[in-house]
């Protein structure tokens, strides 16, 4: 009997394959950048993985516009202050176009309609990597609107991405965007700590206000890991409250910078203004199975939750 011809893809079947590498390129840009956040998200399921690494490549190129890489190939704070402005724009237009030449565009695209990303997030964002350009000492009240544009709507479009499937009604919407906030800021507060060194000394950033004045003391380190703690608790309540998709990388992903934090406790002020803080790969590995025995054992479960928001 004759072969039969094989058949050519359909133009769907190809666009469905080009999404496909897409969301592999925005997989690696997280792998490579963030190792921690990277493992975290392997325990996230179905689409919900795809579209928290397909938001947080989005927000790891802006990142570098802003983080030093612009300037090393010779961008003048003004050019990078436009290259910014021009991503916003590509970013904000990007759900409104189904193809994109770029992967990172393109997979952010497919999940911001899919998860339904608010634009005033997204504006929130840029506007908090806009005072990266030239701005480098916060007060208070700097300092919170910078951690709510930075993080803090990372995680409440990531509660977004975990709640397509999976309504809630409001009073538990209210409690899940207080716990994703918070994650957010402990998240944020935690990697200031970590990084204080490279901030200061490559940046000439310092964002912490009580730094302002002058060095890390063990008692402001002390403060500020209480207060880092306050976030992870509250965000640690809501986490029985997840759909089971997202549960268990959130939980992971908590652990592992609860253990981080636990790390820059345990060593002096002055190391950790000179030091970068670290967790092992082994104890990372540890900590991640660890968060799937926690997970499956919640007394809580609402993949199957009803009810809606408006």
């Amino acid at each position: 009997m004759p072969k039969e011809k094989p058949t050519s893809p359909t133009a769907a079947e190809l666009l469905a394959r080009y999404d496909k590498a897409c969301f592999k390129a925005a997989h690696e840009i997280i792998n490579f950048y963030s190792t921690s956040f990277s493992m975290a998200t392997r325990l996230l399921r179905g689409q919900v993985k795809e579209d928290v690494r397909n938001l947080y490549a989005m927000v790891r190129i802006a990142d570098e516009i802003v983080d030093g890489t612009a300037e090393g190939a010779g961008l003048s704070p003004a050019e990078i202050e436009k290259r910014l402005d021009d991503y916003e724009a590509a970013v904000l237009a990007a759900p409104a176009q189904r193809f994109h030449v770029d992967p990172v565009l393109h997979a952010w695209g497919y999940s911001a309609r899919r998860c339904g990303f608010k634009e005033e997030h997204v504006r929130a964002f840029f506007a908090s990597m806009r005072r990266d350009v030239d701005q480098t000492t916060y007060d208070q009240e700097s300092f919170e609107d910078y951690v709510y544009g930075s993080a803090e709507v990372i995680g409440l479009m990531c509660l977004d991405a975990f709640l397509v499937s999976h309504p809630v009604g409001e009073e538990e919407y209210a409690t899940l965007t207080h716990g994703a906030r918070s994650l957010g800021a402990a998240f944020q507060k935690v990697n200031f700590l970590r990084d204080l060194a490279e901030d200061s000394g490559l940046l000439g950033r310092t964002y912490f206000p009580e730094l302002r004045e002058g060095n890390l003391t063990e008692s402001t380190k002390d403060a500020l890991i209480a207060d880092i703690r306050v976030d992870l608790d509250a965000a640690y309540a809501c986490v029985p409250l997840l759909p089971t998709d997202a549960r268990l990388g959130v939980q992971a992903a908590a652990d592992l910078f609860a253990e981080l934090t636990d790390r820059i406790d345990a060593r002096a002020a002055s190391d950790v203004a000179t030091r970068r803080v670290s967790v092992p790969p082994a104890r990372k590995s540890y900590i991640l199975a660890r968060a799937v025995k926690r997970a499956a054992f919640s007394p809580h479960n609402t993949s199957d939750s009803s009810g809606a928001r408006s």
